[in-house]
């Protein structure tokens, strides 16, 4: 009886650890991706690599953070061009087309949205996960 107990308590522990690798939770934090999700929304993300994303899917990124910034260098935004994709006209980088290895992404508050306007392509190191759905809010 205890053996069976045991060799569920790991399996359940197993789970849960594969489960935390592929999973994570993201709070957003600021109003870039307003009207969409609000700061203080918390977001179920799967990681992904750069070839599992597609245009118009919400992802997060990571860049270089500020000393004392909230996101932990994390930010909520939507993929607008993956690799190969034709480069948006709004978005000033070079080339017709998004290079291998590359993203661009945007806020869906264009007024208020650091992103590809201003950080140019995004490398697929930076790419952390897909939103699968929010989870709440703050």
């Amino acid at each position: 009886m205890i053996w069976g107990v045991l060799i569920v308590a790991g399996a359940v522990a197993a789970w849960l650890f594969v489960l935390r690798r592929r999973l994570l939770v993201v709070t957003v934090h600021g109003v870039s991706m307003e009207p969409t999700y609000r700061s203080g929304d918390r977001l179920l993300v799967r990681r992904a690599r750069l070839d599992r994303v597609r245009a118009g899917q919400v992802v997060v990124v990571r860049v270089d953070a500020a000393p004392g910034d909230p996101t932990g260098g994390r930010m909520v935004k939507r993929a607008v061009a993956v690799p190969g994709d034709p480069v948006p006209p709004q978005i000033p980088v070079p080339g017709p087309r998004v290079p291998a290895d590359s993203l661009l992404v945007l806020g869906d508050n264009p007024a208020r949205s650091n992103d590809s306007r201003r950080l140019g392509y995004l490398p697929a190191t930076a790419l952390i996960g897909v939103v699968l759905r929010p989870i709440g809010s703050r």
